[in-house]
């Protein structure tokens, strides 16, 4: 069977979901606005650069909702999904799922964002696998604010892949063809690992990294 593995943020979406997320607590009134804001931009920048502390990251951006009733917080997702993101899921990209589903290829979405933000945008998007930062939870079912095994980020996301596949009993290498898609030069291991790789609404350094490569260019998005 071939493999088709997506980033999610800036790749499906044309949006960082959880930058979105962060700024959607502020509008909740669940964070301090100006200090909230400060701290996400500032994590942000240090994604695109490529020098995030991912543990740091995780602890911060769960920090306004984690002690948070667990029907509260469903409900403010719910409103998060409803009011930013199916919206901005375009027929152009649930078009290039559905077609690798189509033609029976094992599908996963493997994304840098946590798994409480990611699993209903997933399921928005028809994929049931989805590898995402994995939420450390306590004894009682709340989340700690730490990451539990590895963080699906840059060189973690290749080894999450190859965890998910090898339960199934199989390896990358058991796929004549492996597709990924990605925006970010964090997700170089992964793309390595493809034998075709699609820079997709590339950031500019990707894009120069792909066509020094010759890799395929995909704008999904304007």
């Amino acid at each position: 069977m071939n493999l088709c593995l997506f980033d999610l943020d800036h790749t499906l979406l044309p949006l960082d979901s959880d930058h979105a997320w962060g700024e959607f607590v502020v509008a909740l009134g669940w964070a301090d606005g100006p200090e909230q804001r400060r701290a996400n931009d500032a994590f942000y920048a240090q994604y695109q650069d490529g020098t995030l502390d991912i543990a740091a990251y995780v602890e911060f951006a769960t920090r306004a909702w984690r002690e948070r009733p667990a029907a509260e917080q469903a409900a403010a997702h719910e409103r998060f999904m409803r009011e930013l993101i199916r919206p901005a899921i375009r027929p152009e990209a649930l078009a290039l799922v559905r077609e690798h589903q189509r033609r029976g290829e094992l599908t996963a979405i493997v994304t840098a964002t946590n798994e409480f933000v990611t699993r209903p945008i997933a399921a928005a998007f028809g994929v049931e696998t989805l590898i995402a930062v994995e939420l450390e939870r306590d004894a009682a079912g709340a989340v700690t604010g730490r990451i539990h095994g590895t963080p699906s980020f840059r060189e973690g996301k290749t080894v999450r892949v190859q965890q998910w596949l090898h339960g199934m009993g199989r390896r990358v290498q058991d796929s004549e063809r492996v597709t990924v898609y990605s925006d970010s030069t964090n997700d170089l291991p992964l793309l390595e690992l493809a034998t075709h790789p699609v820079a997709t609404n590339p950031s500019p350094a990707l894009e120069a990294i792909a066509r020094e490569r010759g890799w395929p260019l995909l704008k999904l998005f304007p």
